[in-house]
């Protein structure tokens, strides 16, 4: 029998059911993800992008709690390597904080703006941060995590994407290193860590106490090896399937229950798996297959168990 990571609480997000945007004529209603993420066996979930789900908080109470759901945290894009888009990414992180406090959590994932247009992938900043860019982000990162700490009692988490900045393990060393782990933590995003060609177990053993959320998905090797030799955007990798469920893709989840495991802290591993678009009827069977193949890697115990 398979032994459980009582230190890990599963959970799912809107990704996984190919939410990408606050309204999109090619997204689910938020009132069919929630029914179906609660029917696939889910207990906690993250809000998405912030629009999808209802905004006011009571609202938002009643739509999760009526299911049996809770809230494991909030999502926002927010940009940290431009001085003069700072007022505009607190008010827009702080709106997120907010709401994600009024349902009790208290995590934050924080995702830089991509240098990539998410639909036509034509690039559209520098991709790469030089030294005193790196400055900007770190006094940034540490700024914008105090605040919200101070004022709604969440950490942010910074989430290592595909076409950002913060994408390659080198490059989320280097974050680390220059913030303050009172106030800024890693969402280690499995998948993500894989596309930019990084080791999440070798994260986990030496970053382990800068963890304090986790997005478990896998990435298909060939399409992986199709966006270096192509120059792929993440979006075109997307609708390629690069995201895939598990145990068809990297990294092997049990590898990374078992380190995560390993980990002296309590954390929510939130099941992504990019499907923008999908045609509707197509995440809730997946959601379902994850569920139970997790389950089987020791990772959270389900409210069903059919």
């Amino acid at each position: 029998m398979t032994t459980q990571a009582l230190n890990l609480r599963l959970g799912s997000a809107p990704d996984s059911w190919g939410v990408w945007f606050p309204e999109d004529e090619r997204q689910l209603p938020y009132d069919r993800f929630l029914d179906e993420l609660a029917g696939a066996g889910y207990e906690w979930l993250e809000l998405g992008p912030y629009g999808y789900l209802p905004t006011d908080p009571e609202v938002l109470a009643d739509e999760v709690g009526s299911r049996g759901l809770k809230v494991s945290g909030g999502t926002v894009f927010g940009n940290l390597h431009r001085p003069e888009k700072f007022a505009e990414t607190i008010d827009v992180v702080s709106k997120v904080a907010k709401l994600t406090a009024s349902q009790g959590a208290k995590h934050v994932v924080f995702i830089p703006p991509l240098f990539r247009d998410e639909r036509t992938d034509a690039v559209n900043d520098v991709t790469e941060w030089d030294a005193e860019q790196w400055k900007t982000v770190h006094a940034t990162a540490n700024r914008i995590g105090k605040q919200m700490f101070e004022e709604h009692g969440v950490q942010i988490a910074l989430h290592p994407h595909a076409d950002c900045q913060i994408m390659t393990q080198p490059q989320i060393e280097t974050f680390l290193d220059g913030t303050d782990s009172d106030f800024v933590s890693l969402c280690l995003d499995t998948g993500h860590v894989a596309y930019g060609g990084g080791d999440n177990v070798d994260l986990i053993r030496r970053y382990g106490e800068r963890i304090g959320y986790v997005h478990i998905k896998q990435m298909d090797p060939e399409i992986l090896r199709q966006v270096r030799d192509e120059g792929l955007g993440f979006g075109e990798a997307v609708k390629r399937g690069v995201c895939v469920e598990p145990p068809a893709g990297v990294p092997n989840p049990a590898d990374i229950v078992t380190e995560l495991s390993r980990l002296d802290a309590e954390l929510f591993v939130i099941v992504e798996q990019d499907l923008y678009p999908c045609e509707p009827d197509v995440p809730f069977p997946i959601a379902v297959r994850t569920r139970k193949y997790l389950g089987g890697c020791g990772l959270g115990a389900s409210r069903q168990q059919s």
